[in-house]
């Protein structure tokens, strides 16, 4: 017909690039789960056990990121660290609970745990 088919034999260089390619996927894999452990040690430093509240449990709420929310209480430098006791209505999420505000606080009454 004028023209050769595909050789029967095996092809070497293919197959020691296949094999090359294995062996730095291998390499690049065990570099990456490295690396995770690595950064999951160094995240795990800064975190903590979550305390368990429940329903009904009084809490005190920081105004550190409530300068103007609170109505009545313009001097940051002489506002209290900490107002309330709030009580907990409900457990929103294992590190959000809703609280029951007052209408001087105008913030949402859903939290996170790090701000009680």
């Amino acid at each position: 017909m004028g023209f050769e088919g595909r050789k029967k034999g095996k092809y070497t260089g293919a197959e020691r690039f296949v094999e090359r390619m294995r062996e730095i996927q291998e390499e690049v894999k065990a570099v990456l789960e490295k690396a995770q452990a690595d950064m999951k040690k160094y995240a795990d430093r800064k975190r903590s056990d979550v305390e368990e509240y429940k329903v009904g449990d009084l809490v005190m709420l920081s105004t550190k990121d409530l300068k103007y929310q609170m109505v009545g209480r313009r001097t940051e430098k002489l506002t209290e660290r900490f107002v309330g006791p709030y009580k907990i209505k409900k457990i929103v999420l294992p590190n959000a609970v809703e609280l029951e505000l007052p209408s001087t606080v105008k913030i949402h009454s859903v939290v996170n745990v790090s701000r009680i």
